[in-house]
């Protein structure tokens, strides 16, 4: 097999920057068949397979990249899929720089392959293709006349439903939102994460046979106990991290201060960024965004492409301590996103009418490491300066919530909100509960939710079966 020695990943076309800041299609375009082949032949085809050790689901992927090679792009998808419930999810979102791609043995002296732009390619062209048919979507199993409830439709509860369905259980998936797709739908804008790409995989999921019941906030309209009073064995909980944090300084209440759940919410699951969608959102003429991960990056680019004139990322650490992708920030950037960096905010600043007039940072230096092992930032004494601004979002982290653990008794959570479970399972402090992904983590990224869903799958499959060997 011939290796391509280029030492660059194959670039992947993309919107142009001035025009992409105006509109929500997606960025990034995709490979072409000849680039997606090109890319396939950097793989070294390691005998150690240093890149699957990096990916939390375990996809083969030497394997499905050598299918690519060998032009066999539908067996490409099904290598992924066996171990993937989203795969043209990850293909867009995962953070494979920090992942797969960092074990990468091209990555030494060059530019690891690109792992997440093959798979996505793999991906679209099955979509493309339509290719839902017998005998092309994982085998179901025989009832095994065991039920199981799933809390929450984000990428732990989805991938945890499809694994348990592949294994014969009936599985009912209950969604508080209208739509499922938890953060995939209300989090990550349209131009990272088409919509139509979330529907797909989860449609995939209903021809599973796994059941969606929409507007069912558990803790509210069902409790956990009455789940098991209908007869599911075991759940899981996936509800994700919803709960916004703000930045505790004064003027928060203002008029044109956000978070950037709320933010997000109303453009991607409430569609604000469309016309014909009468959901109110503010149009920002000049924000700043306080933050420095992923989150923050989708919502300065979203409020830019609502036509703020002036988007600053307000953050309190340097740009080498920043969460977000790489590819985020360089992406912001180029659409004219204004960074910040080693500032702080200190008070939001309004007038007579109780509206944003502006935010007051102050300068901050890098200090000793703490707990999370980065240099703690530092105010620099009289170093206070204005931003003008008509609007705020805060960006700095979600947290669960309370809904669940207050309704349920036994169940556990930890000084942050987080539920609390035993590593080696899944499993909560209550009898038959099982919890991933942000709800027992904190915000965090698709893919470990998705690695949790499948950990808690296999434990649920363990513990039903331990039970029904007792009864025999």
């Amino acid at each position: 097999m011939a290796v391509n020695k280029q030492m660059e990943k194959t670039p992947m076309p993309e919107q142009d920057p001035l025009r992409r800041a105006s509109n929500f299609e997606e960025v990034a375009l995709g490979y072409t068949e000849e680039m997606a082949v090109n890319e396939a032949q950097r793989c070294l085809h390691c005998k150690n397979r240093p890149c699957v050790s990096g990916c939390p689901v375990n996809v083969q992927i030497p394997d499905f990249i050598d299918r690519i090679v060998s032009g066999d792009y539908e067996g490409a998808y099904q290598t992924i899929a066996q171990t993937s419930s989203l795969p043209a999810v990850c293909g867009r979102v995962c953070p494979q720089e920090t992942q797969c791609e960092a074990k990468c043995v091209r990555g030494i002296k060059g530019e690891p392959v690109a792992i997440g732009r093959l798979e996505r390619f793999v991906a679209d062209r099955h979509m493309a293709a339509d290719t839902v048919q017998d005998g092309l979507q994982p085998p179901a199993a025989a009832p095994n006349g065991h039920k199981v409830a799933v809390v929450g439709s984000g990428p732990a509860g989805l991938t945890c439903a499809g694994d348990l369905a592949r294994l014969g259980y009936s599985v009912t998936v209950f969604e508080a939102f209208h739509t499922a797709g938890g953060v995939l739908m209300y989090g990550i804008p349209e131009f990272r994460l088409p919509k139509t790409i979330v529907q797909r995989e989860v449609d995939n999921l209903r021809r599973m046979g796994v059941e969606i019941e929409t507007n069912m906030v558990v803790g509210r309209v069902l409790s956990i106990d009455e789940l098991f009073e209908r007869g599911y064995e075991a759940v899981f909980v996936g509800s994700g991290a919803g709960l916004p944090g703000f930045m505790g300084i004064p003027g928060e209440g203002l008029l044109g201060v956000m978070s950037a759940n709320e933010f997000l919410t109303r453009i991607n699951l409430m569609k604000a960024y469309r016309e014909e969608y009468d959901t109110p959102i503010p149009h920002f003429r000049r924000v700043a965004v306080v933050g420095g991960g992923n989150v923050a990056m989708d919502a300065a680019r979203c409020a830019k492409r609502l036509g703020a004139e002036n988007v600053y990322i307000v953050y309190r650490r340097g740009e080498a301590e920043m969460p977000a992708r790489l590819e985020e920030i360089h992406h912001a950037k180029e659409e004219g996103i204004e960074f910040r960096f080693l500032t702080a905010p200190v008070q939001v600043l309004g007038d007579e009418s109780g509206h944003v007039t502006g935010l007051e940072c102050v300068t901050m230096e890098l200090g000793e490491p703490d707990d999370s092992g980065r240099r703690r930032p530092v105010p620099v004494e009289g170093s206070n300066h204005v931003l003008e601004v008509d609007g705020a979002i805060a960006a700095i982290g979600n947290s669960p919530n309370p809904l669940i653990r207050s309704t349920t008794p036994g169940l556990e959570a930890n000084r942050r909100g987080c539920l609390v479970v035993d590593e080696d399972t899944l499993r909560t402090t209550r009898e038959g509960v099982y919890a991933g992904g942000d709800a027992v983590t904190g915000a965090a990224t698709v893919i470990l939710a998705m690695g949790a869903g499948k950990h808690a799958a296999r434990s649920i499959d363990e513990y039903i079966r331990q039970k029904e060997g007792q009864k025999v």
